[in-house]
């Protein structure tokens, strides 16, 4: 059984909606021509370690590669189509790409980085449906071997890494987010993150498992057109990362909206500061919302926060989803105590089998069975999780260990302040300053250097109030929402 045939193994005769994007598709038409790319590709005779790059927005075109690759028995590799040339003539060569689909509209970018010896093939191509026996596309796959799926993150030197998970590990993670979701085959999302994102790979996932429904929106540069489609549409649920719902909150009606039919939100991706979590509980009254934790290195999800507990664990992660292990760590590799901080390491089927042709990277995350995250955390008396920071974002500034995201949340209680980064800049005298990155909303230009710093100085010790202040119409982002720090420095 590969991945796909997993996925679809309840829904493939469904005549229900599958995918609402500019027309509607049913799990029939979808399987069908999920069918016809997967026999399409068995027979180039490919090998099950061989690699299919993957490049395309969120569109039907992706659901059918993505998962027609999958169901074929070699690896699929979705990439952001908006990586640099350079990135992805790297991913091309790393792993001998012979075969590529993409959507028309990057067609000429992808032309441009290959050799002639290259495949490709994008929404117009004709793919002759042969018949293939079923049994042939996963007569030889093992699950718990066998790579599916490679995302490239962000590597430290430069060079993206590519996390390489297998078919199991992608049904294991599947399963336990449709558990703690309560997913069933009457929800269905509104769909704002990309696909080749884990978190919205996840989404993608689950909602196929059961048979729900997922709305495309590619147009979140203008989000009101979210806050219409949830109820346009009827959808029972929202994702996003911290600056979809600081937009969403500060940008759009959605505090005056009301939406019947949406059962659940959830938010992942870095923290989401209290002022906002509190603003979401207040505007969407009987909703459920969900705090998350993961990392593309354990497939899409780590942990939850119940949402009966938001209030009460506020600005907690929650604890480990079901069959996944998660602790903080001291430098011994000892659990912590109660308000000590150490680093947040998981075990469990989720964890991915390694960076693909990286040992050194791999062994440097992955020790004595544990995925070490890279996040500092504490966890409280009934052992829920609070991250502190990213190590790699600590400030050390005059002998001090300042945490980010604690002067982000303070200036992000400013009503007119939309988003708000900061980092650390070098300092002759103190090693490293503080520096905040702040984004207001329009014609509010009272909002200034100074209103900014007094407000801080009331809240802040001296040796966390920022140094610099620095105003932009918009923070860096990725095209999942996360802000790019590095971009800042």
């Amino acid at each position: 059984m590969t991945f796909t045939d997993y996925i679809f193994e309840f829904s493939s005769k469904y005549d229900k909606t599958s995918v609402i994007f500019e027309n509607e598709i049913s799990y029939k038409q979808t399987f069908e021509n999920v069918n016809r790319k997967a026999s399409f590709i068995k027979n180039k005779k490919l090998f099950k370690k061989d690699a299919v790059l993957l490049v395309s927005d969120n569109s039907n075109f992706f659901i059918e590669a993505y998962f027609g690759i999958i169901k074929s028995g070699v690896i699929c590799v979705p990439i952001n189509p908006a990586l640099s040339n350079n990135e992805i003539k790297y991913i091309i060569d790393s792993l001998n790409i012979k075969l590529i689909f993409t959507q028309n509209k990057f067609l000429e970018k992808i032309n441009g980085l290959i050799c002639d010896d290259v495949e490709i093939y994008t929404e117009y191509s004709e793919f002759n449906f042969t018949e293939v026996h079923e049994n042939s596309y996963s007569e030889n796959i093992r699950i718990e071997e066998d790579v599916a799926v490679i995302l490239f993150t962000s590597g430290s030197t430069g060079s993206p890494k590519g996390v390489m998970l297998t078919h199991y590990n992608l049904m294991y993670n599947t399963n336990s987010i449709i558990e703690f979701l309560e997913l069933t085959l009457q929800d269905r999302v509104e769909m704002v993150l990309p696909f080749y994102y884990c978190y919205g790979t996840s989404i993608l996932h689950t909602h196929f498992r059961v048979g729900g429904s997922i709305v495309i929106n590619n147009r979140f540069m203008f989000p009101q057109t979210v806050v219409e489609d949830i109820n346009k549409y009827n959808c029972t649920g929202f994702s996003g990362v911290p600056s979809n719902y600081q937009i969403l909150l500060r940008m759009t009606d959605i505090k005056q909206t009301r939406f019947p039919s949406l059962r659940y939100i959830t938010q992942a991706g870095g923290k989401l500061s209290e002022i906002f979590i509190n603003e979401l509980i207040d505007s969407l009254k009987g909703v459920d919302i969900f705090i998350m934790y993961g990392q593309t290195e354990a497939t899409a999800r780590l942990s939850y926060l119940p949402p009966h507990l938001i209030s009460k664990k506020m600005n907690s992660i929650g604890k480990g989803i079901s069959g996944t292990e998660l602790v903080v760590l001291n430098s011994e590799g000892t659990h912590v105590k109660s308000g000590e901080i150490g680093e947040i390491a998981a075990r469990g089927g989720n964890v991915m089998k390694g960076y693909f042709n990286d040992k050194v990277e791999t062994e440097k995350v992955i020790k004595k069975g544990y995925l070490y995250t890279g996040d500092l955390a504490k966890v409280d008396d009934e052992g829920y999780i609070y991250i502190v920071s990213r190590e790699k974002n600590i400030i050390k500034s005059g002998g001090n260990r300042i945490s980010p995201k604690e002067i982000e949340d303070i200036i992000l209680q400013i009503p007119e302040v939309v988003e708000c980064a900061v980092i650390g800049v070098y300092d002759d005298i103190l090693g490293e300053a503080v520096k905040c990155f702040v984004v207001i909303l329009e014609n509010k230009s009272y909002i200034n250097l100074k209103y900014v710093l007094e407000f801080c100085k009331k809240q802040l010790p001296s040796y966390k109030t920022p140094r610099y202040i620095e105003f932009l119409k918009v923070l860096p982002k990725n095209s999942s929402g996360k802000v790019l720090t590095k971009e800042l420095k």
